[in-house]
Formats: C-alpha cells, sequence, structure tokens
C-alpha cells in the first residue's frame, strides 16, 4: 500500500512539529506573496517564524528599507488569515543563485616569472606536473 512521504513524516511528534512548521512558513509566504506590492514580492520572501515574529530576507537594502516603512501594514495584513503576527524582522540577504558563475579573470604574467615557468618546467621529469605547468605556459604566451 503506498503511502506519501507527508503520511511518515506526520507519524512521528518531532517530524509532526517540523510539517507543521513547514506548512506554516508556506501560508505565510502565499499571504506575503498576496499583500506584498509587485516590486517587492519578488526581491523578497518569508524566511521563518518564531513567536509571532515573521522573518522576511530582502535581495538588497532599498527593498529591505522599504518593507521596514510598510511592516506595520504588513503584519496586519499577514494577521488576517489567522496566524499571530506582531513583528516583522527584515534582514538583507541576497538569494544564491546555482546557476550564475563569476567569469575569472585573466592575470598577465610577467616576463621574469616567465622565465622562470619554464626553467622549472624544462628541469621537471616527465609527468602530470610538467603537463599542468607547459599547459599553463602555452596559455599565458597565446593570450600576450
Amino acid at each position: 500500500m503506498y503511502k506519501a512521504p507527508q503520511d511518515y513524516l506526520n507519524a512521528d511528534a518531532a517530524t509532526g512539529r517540523v510539517m507543521a512548521h513547514a506548512r506554516r512558513l508556506m501560508k505565510l509566504a502565499q499571504r506575503f506573496e498576496a499583500v506584498a506590492p509587485g516590486p517587492l514580492r519578488h526581491a523578497a520572501h518569508v524566511a521563518n517564524y518564531k513567536s509571532g515574529k515573521v522573518i522576511i530576507h530582502a535581495d538588497h537594502g532599498a527593498v529591505a528599507a522599504k518593507l521596514r516603512q510598510m511592516s506595520r501594514r504588513l503584519c496586519s495584513e499577514l494577521s488576517i488569515e489567522g496566524l499571530e503576527c506582531n513583528d516583522i524582522e527584515v534582514k538583507v540577504q541576497p538569494r544564491q543563485s546555482p546557476f550564475r558563475s563569476i567569469a575569472s579573470t585573466q592575470k598577465p604574467i610577467s616576463g621574469k616569472s616567465m622565465k622562470m615557468l619554464r626553467s622549472t618546467c624544462e628541469n621537471l621529469p616527465k609527468g602530470t606536473l610538467r603537463d599542468a605547468l607547459a599547459q599553463l605556459i602555452a596559455r599565458a604566451t597565446s593570450q600576450e
């Protein structure tokens, strides 16, 4: 008989509390999406909820400042659905983008350093270190 993962998580008291907290966070996140102004809802998200305090992570300082100004109104709007909201804490926490890569910049190697690398490469025995050093020298000379 098939049981959903939720059934297993709800069976234990400790994991049941975690699931209840997760549901509460999802409900708050949906409510925040509904009541926050357009540009702000895309640049901030509900991060946590504890003891009546909603913690919101903003992508940058300008969004955080605006959310702090609106905190009373947002707090009352979030409380409408039955969740107690006494305060809102806004933190600047940029979202991590796993697909965004930072391109490395190529640094030039000085003439003195190139001479030293070539000398070292010639004196090394054949192997992976020598091959790697030769490849570094080839790349550096092709970019100059």
